[in-house]
C-alpha cells in the first residue's frame, strides 16, 4: 500500500509539473471575431495554422482564423504521441466513412473506410502518426514538369529547411536538416526491435539512411515531429507563441458554412459560432486551409465546382471547375509477425508506472512514442534507385493491435486484432505503394455545410495497384526471412487470412485477396482542389494557389497537391503553407536556405 501511494503521489507531482510547463498561453478569443478582415483563413490545421502565424508577423495585416474544432487544451491527452488515436471518433474528430465501395474497403464495417481527419486547433497534425516524411525529390520534379511552375524540388526544399528543427545529433550537420524552425523533427523513443528492422533491411542489400537527405530511398528509425515527448503539432509549435500579437485573432468552434463572392470575387465567409449565424468581411483575401475533403466541400457549397453537380442540389454555379476530382490517397495493409523475445510494447508495458512516470517527468519512454519505430522506401527495381521516387514504403510497428481503431469487421478484427493474450509480443508492418494510380473524388451529400460530404475514394479501381501490392509483399516476404527476423521467430504463416483460405497460401491471389479484404487508407487524402497551370482544365488552382476565375480566394493545404507526394504528407503540407505565406507576403525569406540547396 505505501509503494502505491507514493507511486500515485510521484504521479500527481508529474502531472501537475508537465501541465503547469508545457501549456502554451490562451491565444483563442474570448468574444465574438471584429467585422473586417484583411486576411480570413479557414481551417486552423496543418496549413492553417502555418499560415496564420506567418501572416500576422506582418503588422500591417489583421488576420483572422476560423476553426470549426475546440483549441487544443480541453484534451492534454492531444500532445501525447502514444495517445494519437483516443482522438478518434470523438468531438475532435470530423469522423467521416467513406461511400460503399465494390473494389475495396471489404474488410470493414459495412465496406466503408473510417476517416479520421482532425476537427481541433491543429487538425490532423494533432492526431496522427507524427511520421515527419517530404517526399522524394522525384515528386516535386513531376509536380514542375505538369506546369506546376516555382515547385520543383529546388524551388520547395527551402521551405522544408525553414520549418525544421532537427534534434538528431548525427543529422544536425547535414545539408539536407536545419535548426531553429517550428517544427521539432527527433527519433524519439524506440524499441529494441528497432536495430532488427535496419538489420533485417542490411541483409537484403538496402542502404541505411536518412531517408529524408539526397534520396526517399532505403531502412531508417522514424523521424517523427516530437519535440521532448510532446506532440510537435502545427498549431502547438506556430500558433503557441502569438498570444501578444494584437493582428492575430482566433475563433474555436467556428464551422464555416460558405464563401461570398460577389462579382467573382471573395469579399467574405459566413460561419456558424455558438447556435448563431455570423459573418465577416474580408479586405484582402478569403484563405481555404479544411484540407482535401473540407475544403472542396466549402467551394461547392459557395457555388465553385463542376456545373452538373452543382445543379443537381440547386446551388448557383459561379465557376464550373473540377473541384473535387483527382481525390489521391495512400492506402495500406496490415502483416502481423509474432516474436520470441519481450522486445515489442505490450499493454502491461505501456501502462506501467515506470512507462507513466517516465514521460511525464522525462518526456521519455512509451507514451512519447506512436508505436511507428521504423520505415523503409524501396524501389521493386533496384536499378531504378536514385532515378525515380520509390515503389513502395514499410512502416513498422513495434506492437500487436489490441483495439478496434479501423472499424474493421467481426471476419478481419479476428485475423489482426490480439485481444485475449496482452503478453503476445509482436510487430505490425505495415505495406503502403509510394504512388497508386487509383483516383476518387469528393462530392456533396446535400445543400447543407453540416452533411459530411460524400467520399469516393475508389482504392484499387486501377487494377494495376493491386499487381503492385502483391510485388511489395513479395519483397515484405523475404525480409521476414532473414536470418534476423528468423532469430526472433517471426514465420510468415502468423499473417494468414482464414477469410482467403480458398487460395493457396502465398500464391498471387491469396495476396490480391488480402489486399482487397484487409486494405484500408493510411489517412493522406490530396489532390482534390488540384494546382497547375492556367490553361490545364484539370486544375482548380493556379501555381499562386488562386483559385481560377476567382479574386481573393486560395486554397493553401493537401488538397492542391497535383500528385500526391511519397510517404506521409503532412510535411509537404506544412512546405505548401510556407511557401504560400511567402507569395502572400510577397517576399522571399528562405534565401539563405535556397543559396545552399545541395545537388
Amino acid at each position: 500500500m505505501a509503494i502505491l501511494q507514493l507511486s500515485l503521489a510521484v504521479l500527481v507531482i508529474a502531472l501537475t509539473y508537465h501541465y503547469m510547463t508545457k501549456s502554451p498561453p490562451r491565444i483563442v478569443l474570448d468574444r465574438y471575431p471584429d467585422d473586417v478582415y484583411d486576411y480570413v483563413i479557414v481551417g486552423g490545421g496543418s496549413a492553417g495554422s502555418v499560415l496564420a502565424s506567418r501572416l500576422s508577423e506582418e503588422k500591417d495585416f489583421k488576420v483572422l482564423l476560423l476553426e470549426a474544432g475546440s483549441h487544443y487544451d480541453v484534451n492534454k491527452g492531444l500532445h501525447i504521441p502514444l495517445m494519437q488515436m483516443s482522438a478518434f471518433n470523438t468531438s475532435n474528430d470530423w469522423e467521416y466513412y467513406t461511400e460503399p465501395s465494390q473494389d475495396s474497403c471489404y474488410g470493414q464495417k459495412k465496406n466503408r473506410c473510417y476517416w479520421p481527419r482532425g476537427r481541433v486547433l491543429g487538425g490532423t497534425s494533432i492526431l496522427n502518426g507524427a511520421i515527419y516524411t517530404r517526399g522524394s525529390r522525384f515528386d516535386f520534379e513531376e509536380w514542375f514538369r505538369s506546369g506546376c511552375y516555382g515547385w520543383s524540388y529546388e524551388d520547395v526544399f527551402p521551405y522544408f529547411l525553414k520549418s525544421e528543427d532537427i534534434q538528431i545529433d548525427d543529422l544536425k550537420s547535414s545539408p539536407y536538416h536545419s535548426k531553429g524552425g517550428p517544427i521539432a523533427v527527433s527519433e524519439s523513443y524506440v524499441t529494441q526491435l528497432s536495430d532488427k528492422y535496419l538489420k533485417a533491411g542490411e541483409e537484403l542489400g538496402y542502404p541505411v539512411q536518412d531517408y529524408n537527405g539526397k534520396n526517399l530511398e532505403g531502412f531508417s528509425v522514424i523521424q517523427k515531429t516530437i519535440r521532448n515527448g510532446v506532440r510537435s503539432s502545427t498549431s502547438l509549435e506556430y500558433l503557441g507563441g502569438t498570444a501578444s500579437r494584437e493582428n492575430l485573432h482566433i475563433s474555436v468552434n467556428s464551422h464555416v458554412t460558405k464563401v461570398n463572392i460577389v462579382d467573382k470575387k471573395a469579399v467574405g465567409v459566413y460561419y456558424i459560432r455558438d447556435g448563431r449565424k455570423m459573418y465577416v468581411k474580408v479586405r484582402k483575401e478569403v484563405i481555404l486551409s479544411g484540407g482535401a475533403v473540407n475544403s472542396p466541400q466549402l467551394l461547392m457549397l459557395s457555388g465553385i465546382g463542376p456545373k452538373h453537380h452543382l445543379n443537381e442540389f440547386g446551388i448557383k454555379v459561379i465557376s464550373d471547375l473540377p473541384v473535387g476530382e483527382n481525390l489521391q490517397d495512400h492506402t495500406m495493409i496490415l502483416l502481423k509477425s509474432n516474436i520470441n523475445k519481450p522486445y515489442s510494447l505490450t499493454p502491461g508495458i505501456i501502462k506501467s508506472w515506470r512507462s507513466i512516470v517516465n514521460y511525464f517527468m522525462f518526456g521519455d519512454g512509451p507514451l512519447a512514442f506512436t508505436l511507428l519505430d521504423s520505415t523503409a522506401f524501396l524501389h521493386f527495381d533496384k536499378e531504378k534507385s536514385g532515378k525515380t521516387y520509390p515503389d513502395m514504403q514499410l512502416t513498422f510497428v513495434s506492437g500487436l493491435l489490441r483495439s478496434n481503431a479501423f472499424n474493421f469487421n467481426d471476419e478481419v478484427a479476428r485475423s489482426i486484432i490480439n485481444k485475449m493474450d496482452n503478453d503476445l509480443h509482436g510487430f505490425i508492418t505495415s505495406i503502403t505503394l509510394s504512388r497508386p494510380l487509383s483516383r476518387g473524388r469528393i462530392k456533396l451529400k446535400s445543400s447543407d455545410p453540416f452533411d459530411h460530404p460524400r467520399i469516393e475514394p475508389n482504392y484499387n479501381s486501377d487494377k494495376r495497384d493491386i499487381k503492385a501490392y502483391v510485388k511489395a509483399i513479395r519483397i515484405w516476404e523475404k525480409l521476414m526471412e532473414t536470418n534476423t527476423f528468423k532469430d526472433l521467430g517471426v514465420k510468415i504463416s502468423d499473417a494468414k487470412m482464414p477469410f482467403c483460405e480458398r487460395f493457396k497460401f502465398r500464391s498471387d491471389e491469396f495476396w490480391e485477396c488480402v489486399v482487397r479484404k484487409v486494405l484500408q487508407t493510411v489517412f493522406h487524402p490530396t489532390g482534390t482542389c488540384k494546382m497547375g497551370s492556367a490553361n490545364n482544365p484539370t486544375a482548380v488552382v493556379d501555381p499562386q494557389l488562386r483559385v481560377k476565375g476567382i479574386q481573393g480566394l486560395r486554397v493553401v493545404d493537401a488538397s492542391i497537391f497535383p500528385n500526391i507526394t511519397s510517404g506521409n504528407t503532412n510535411g509537404p503540407t506544412i512546405m505548401v503553407a510556407e511557401k504560400a505565406a511567402d507569395m502572400i507576403r510577397g517576399i522571399d525569406s528562405v534565401k539563405q536556405f535556397r543559396q545552399n540547396v545541395p545537388v
